[in-house]
């Protein structure tokens, strides 16, 4: 496995646990439909919970939510659609960016809840 792909699963897998501990029930990780993904989606005090998982070694080039840009939002809410649609789920649901900065665990986790609502299309 490359570096980069290591460094993904290392930092979704911290994640992953942080949102155990913090309370979050993990439903799926790395969900597919055709082209789209969702990278954590969780159950938290009636929510559902699409998290979009950053990880990067450092912040001095940028803020690892930051690459989270209209183009992204966009594929995640559609993508978050048709999961909603596929296990008819009738919740409120929030969108979250979790992000893991450092080359390695531990890493610093931060925690954006309500990072971005969906766009009206």
């Amino acid at each position: 496995m490359a570096a980069h792909n290591r460094l993904g699963k290392e930092g979704e897998d911290a994640v992953a646990a942080y949102l155990e501990r913090q309370g979050y029930t993990i439903l799926h990780r790395n969900w597919r439909k055709n082209r789209l993904e969702l990278d954590i989606v969780a159950m938290h005090e009636g929510e559902l919970v699409v998290v979009e998982v950053k990880t990067r070694t450092n912040t001095e080039y940028k803020e690892p939510q930051e690459a989270v840009d209209w183009r992204k939002v966009r594929h995640i809410v559609v993508a978050a659609d048709a999961y909603i649609k596929h296990f008819g789920i009738d919740l409120p649901v929030r969108f979250d960016i979790v992000t893991a900065v450092g080359d390695r665990p531990p890493f610093q986790i931060e925690h954006l809840e309500n990072a971005f609502y969906p766009p009206q299309f």
